[in-house]
């Protein structure tokens, strides 16, 4: 397996990136999502992503999750498949730390 360096982002530059009309990629779990999320973004677990949907991601991807940590797993895995993607450092926990809205 082919692995790339996964650029990570703190919240603000997450922000800019989402400005910039980057795609969304939430991959926490159907409870984690439907108690909030970062609006406009798309729900997808690792499970859909490896079944064949991730192929079928937008460029550029910013992947979050609940606390970061599956979020790198989630990006090396789109990495490998050739999509330009991001992790949120920190998941969406980090997003409402540094006070950045949620659609709940």
């Amino acid at each position: 397996m082919i692995t790339y360096e996964i650029v990570e982002v703190e919240p603000q530059r997450a922000k800019e990136l989402i400005d910039a009309g980057w795609f969304v990629l939430d991959a926490r779990t159907d409870a984690q999502w439907a108690e909030g999320r970062i609006a406009g973004s798309t729900h997808m677990t690792m499970s859909e992503l490896v079944s064949g949907l991730g192929s079928r991601v937008p460029e550029p991807t910013l992947v979050v999750t609940a606390d970061g940590t599956k979020g790198w797993r989630v990006a090396e895995y789109l990495k490998n498949q050739g999509i330009e993607v991001a992790n949120l450092v920190g998941g969406l926990f980090a997003w409402e730390l540094a006070g950045l809205p949620v659609e709940r």
